[in-house]
């Protein structure tokens, strides 16, 4: 390795780590923000616990309210400190991505850089998407089948808030994961792997495969959350076939 490269090497370790730092801050300034403003923060997060939010007005949901408790000394601060965190990173995602592609645009060639402009940006909208179809449709009525189920009616349902909180957690990030669906067909398509005609001929496997995620999604037992988690799957998995098509011509 010459000097120069060498140098160069630092140079870029050196950008890297700056724009780690910023990076580091953005998540802690938003995430302090969002400790700060603890009412109106869970005033949100726990819309979907009572019968008033939205969705259940919305279709027409019988009243209900659902008593979340706590069990543990640290448990409350714990988990404001984790949700502020959770809301801090998802703030400060859309400086990350733009940290990260100021990194990485100088060694790409005019064209890479529109093809990753648009992955990148595509990306982050499917996964707020993804969340917020979390937030306003599964969770609450995952919430709503859960939380009022009962085996007898001597059995009381008391749920703790940290099973709340994470439940609402890992479902958004699943949600969002989900949605990436069409961006992950679209790259593959461009990459030769896959094609509109093969995705088309596997449409049945598919169909099941989005069943099966479904489940997993909302593990409820309640046919009517099935399918409303089931079928915006099934709408990106189309609307992949119609991306992956447009992407080969």
């Amino acid at each position: 390795m010459s000097s120069n490269s060498y140098a160069s090497f630092w140079d870029h370790l050196d950008e890297l780590r700056s724009r780690i730092i910023k990076m580091l801050l953005a998540v802690v300034a938003m995430s302090v923000i969002a400790f700060l403003l603890k009412e109106p923060l869970f005033r949100m997060v726990l819309a979907p616990s009572n019968g008033g939010f939205v969705t259940y007005r919305i279709l027409g949901v019988p009243d209900f309210s659902i008593h979340l408790i706590n069990t543990g000394l640290t448990e409350q601060f714990m988990v404001h400190m984790r949700t502020s965190l959770y809301m801090g990173l998802l703030a400060a995602s859309p400086y990350i991505i733009y940290e990260l592609f100021c990194f990485v645009a100088p060694g790409l060639y005019a064209h890479e850089r529109r093809y990753a402009m648009w992955l990148v940006g595509s990306s982050y909208v499917m996964f707020i998407l993804g969340t917020l179809l979390n937030y306003f449709l599964v969770f609450p009525l995952t919430v709503r089948f859960l939380g009022t189920y009962q085996v007898s009616p001597n059995v009381t349902n008391m749920l703790t808030l940290q099973s709340y909180i994470d439940t609402l957690i890992s479902m958004s990030f699943l949600m969002g994961v989900l949605f990436e669906l069409p961006v992950v067909c679209w790259l593959m398509g461009r990459m030769g792997i896959i094609n509109s005609r093969m995705m088309s001929t596997y449409r049945r496997h598919a169909i099941v495969a989005i069943l099966v995620l479904a489940a997993i999604v909302t593990p409820t037992t309640d046919v009517f959350t099935l399918f409303v988690v089931a079928l915006p799957i099934w709408m990106l998995y189309e609307l992949s076939v119609l991306i992956v098509k447009t992407s080969n011509l």
